[in-house]
C-alpha cells in the first residue's frame, strides 16, 4: 500500500463483516462497521416481514435491489414515483432502508457447523452439524460482541455511496432513527473500505415473454423467493418453482406433501442441483418459453387456479398453476459503488476498472477480494460453493494482514497477469467465483502469501485448515459426488433439455 492504513470502513455485519471487522482491530487498525439493519447477523436475522416485490423482470444490476414492483408499493403506501418527502413520510420507510432479508422461517445450514467454525469463536458445546437460522444468527452476534466488534457497529445506517477522492475514500450513510424515522446523513472518511455484504440483495427477475403480464394480473400469486416465508398457504396449491439451485431445492421440500403439486422449470444450467435430491414427488420441466395469457371475464377466487396456460420450450403446457415462485437467485450489485458499475457491458467485454457489468460476477479483483486498481478497497465474501464462515474468515485475515502492513499485495502488473489467468482457465461468469471442492486449496493460497511477512514482522504463522475439517469437508464432497453419480446420465426431461438446446436457434431466457 502506498499510504500507511489505519482507519477502515466495513459495509455490512453478516459473518463477513464482522470476521473483517475483528481481524483487523485485533491488528490494531480503527474499525467503523456500517449495518442498515438493527443487529448483525446478515442473511441468518430472521425477519416476518418481507422487501418489497423486485420489479418485473429485474433491472440493470446497479438499481436492481431498489427499483420494486409498483403495485406492491402502492399496497404499502408508497408510489412508485414518489418523492423523497412522501417516501420518508410512509410507515414503511423502515423496510424501504433496510429491506428484509430472504431468511425464511424453517431455513437452516447447507454446510456442516463443523465446517463453518472461524478461528474467532467456538460453537456452543452440543450444536448439532445442521441447525436453523437462529443458532446461525446468534453465533456471528456472540462472535460480535467477544470481539468488540459490536461496540463499533453503526446500526440502522445504510450506506448510500461510496468514492475515492485523492488519497481518501469518502463514504456517505444515513442513520434511521427507529422512534422518529427521522434520518440522519453523515459523511466519513477513511484509509479503505471492505465490502462485506453478500449476495443476497437485488433479486434477480427472468424476462421470459408474459410474466410481467401474469404479475400484473395476479400479483400476489407471483413472487420472488426472497419474499417466501413458510409453506403457510400453499396447502393444496398447484406451485411452479422456476430455477434449480438451492432456492428452488429448498421450497421444494418445504412444500412437498403440503402443495396439492410441484414443478421445477430448469434450462440445465452449470449451478443445477441434481434431479436426484428432489423430493420425488417434485416434476422437473424443462424451461419456460412464455406465460400466456388469456382472456378472463371475472376476478378468480383465491380457491381457484390461474385460468391461463404456461409453455414450455418442449412444447409441453401447464395448466392450473396457483403460484409461482422465482428462485432464479440474485444480481451482483452494489449501488453504494456505482461509478464502478457498467450496467450495459456483458461480463466478457469487463475493462480494467470495471468492478460489476451484467451482475453475473465481480470483475478485476485479486483472489477475489482485492480491487486490483485500488487495493485499498477489498471484498469479503464473494466465493460460492464453499463453507462460508471459515472460507470468509481467512479472506479477513488476509485483509488484515494487508491493511496492517505486515503483507503486500503484489504489484498492479502482477495481479492483473494473475486475474486473466484466471479468467483464461474459468471464462466470465458465475463460475468465475465458484470454489467447489477447492476450499482448502483457496485457504492454503493466502496464507502461503501472507505468512511470510507476519512472520517477518514478528507474528505466527496462521494456520490453515486443520486436519479433522479436511475430513470432514472430504466427507461432505463424497456425498455430493454420491448424488451426481446416483442421477441417471440424462433423465427423459434433461433429455429434452439437452435437446432442445440443440434445436433452439433464438436465445432462450436465462433461470
Amino acid at each position: 500500500m502506498a499510504n500507511p492504513i489505519k482507519c477502515v470502513a466495513v459495509i455490512g455485519a453478516g459473518v463477513s463483516g464482522v470476521a473483517a471487522a475483528a481481524h483487523l482491530k485485533s491488528a490494531g487498525l480503527e474499525v467503523t462497521v456500517f449495518e442498515r439493519t438493527g443487529k448483525s447477523g446478515g442473511v441468518w436475522v430472521f425477519d416476518t416481514r418481507v422487501a418489497p416485490e423486485p420489479a418485473y423482470p429485474s433491472l440493470v444490476p446497479s438499481i436492481a435491489e431498489t427499483a420494486y414492483y409498483e403495485d406492491l408499493l402502492a399496497e404499502h403506501g408508497v408510489s412508485g414515483h414518489a418523492s423523497n418527502g412522501e417516501r420518508e413520510n410512509s410507515e414503511d420507510v423502515k423496510i424501504l432502508h433496510a429491506p428484509p432479508g430472504p431468511c425464511y422461517e424453517l431455513l437452516s445450514n447447507n454446510v456442516p457447523t463443523g465446517l463453518m467454525k472461524t478461528t474467532l469463536n467456538s460453537w456452543p458445546p452440543g450444536t448439532e452439524q445442521i441447525v436453523r437460522h437462529n443458532v446461525l444468527a446468534e453465533y456471528i452476534q456472540d462472535t460480535a460482541a467477544k470481539t468488540g466488534v459490536e461496540e463499533v457497529t453503526q446500526y440502522n445506517t445504510k450506506v448510500e455511496r461510496v468514492e475515492k477522492r485523492g488519497g481518501c475514500w469518502y463514504v456517505q450513510t444515513s442513520t434511521l432513527d427507529a422512534d422518529t424515522l427521522e434520518k440522519k446523513t453523515r459523511d466519513w472518511e477513511f484509509d479503505a473500505v471492505i465490502v462485506a455484504t453478500g449476495h443476497y440483495h437485488a433479486p434477480k427477475v427472468p424476462d421470459i415473454p408474459g410474466l410481467k403480464d401474469w404479475k400484473r394480473a395476479w400479483p400476489s400469486r407471483i413472487q420472488h423467493s426472497k419474499r417466501y416465508r413458510s409453506a403457510r398457504g400453499f396447502e393444496g396449491k398447484s406451485v411452479l418453482l422456476i430455477g434449480g439451485s438451492t432456492s428452488s431445492f429448498d421450497i421444494a421440500k418445504e412444500l412437498d406433501g403440503i402443495a396439492k403439486t410441484i414443478y421445477q422449470s430448469t434450462r440445465g444450467g452449470e449451478f443445477d442441483h441434481p434431479i436426484s435430491m428432489l423430493p420425488p414427488s417434485v416434476k422437473r420441466v424443462p424451461e419456460i418459453k412464455s406465460f400466456d395469457l388469456e382472456q378472463h371475464s371475472r376476478p378468480i377466487l383465491d380457491s381457484e387456479a390461474i385460468p391461463c396456460t404456461i409453455t414450455l420450450v418442449n412444447g409441453q403446457v401447464l395448466r392450473d398453476i396457483d403460484r409461482v415462485i422465482i428462485c432464479t437467485g440474485y444480481h451482483c450489485a452494489f449501488p453504494f459503488l456505482s461509478p464502478y458499475h457498467r450496467d450495459s457491458t456483458p461480463a466478457s467485454e469487463a475493462d480494467e476498472t470495471a468492478l460489476v457489468t451484467d451482475g453475473t460476477q465481480m470483475h478485476n479483483l485479486h483472489k477475489d477480494i482485492f480491487y486490483i486498481p485500488d487495493p485499498t478497497l477489498a471484498f469479503i465474501g464473494v466465493p460460492y460453493h464453499i463453507a462460508t464462515f471459515s472460507l470468509f474468515d481467512f479472506q479477513a485475515i488476509a485483509v488484515a494482514a494487508v491493511f496492517s502492513g505486515k503483507a503486500n499485495t503484489p504489484s498492479e502488473e502482477d495481479m492483473r497477469a494473475e486475474y486473466l489467468r484466471k479468467l483464461g482457465e474459468k471464462g466470465p461468469g458465475r463460475a468465475f467465483h465458484s470454489l467447489r471442492g477447492k476450499d482448502a486449496e483457496y485457504v492454503d493460497e493466502l496464507l502461503a502469501w501472507i505468512n511470510p511477512g507476519i512472520v517477518a514482522a514478528g507474528g505466527r504463522a496462521v494456520e490453515g485448515h486443520t486436519e479433522e475439517w479436511k475430513a470432514q469437508y472430504e466427507l461432505l464432497v463424497e456425498k455430493f459426488k454420491d448424488l451426481l453419480e446416483k442421477k441417471p446420465l440424462l433423465s427423459p426431461v434433461e433429455k429434452d433439455i439437452v435437446d432442445i438446446k440443440a434445436e433452439v436457434r433464438e436465445p432462450v431466457q436465462a433461470h
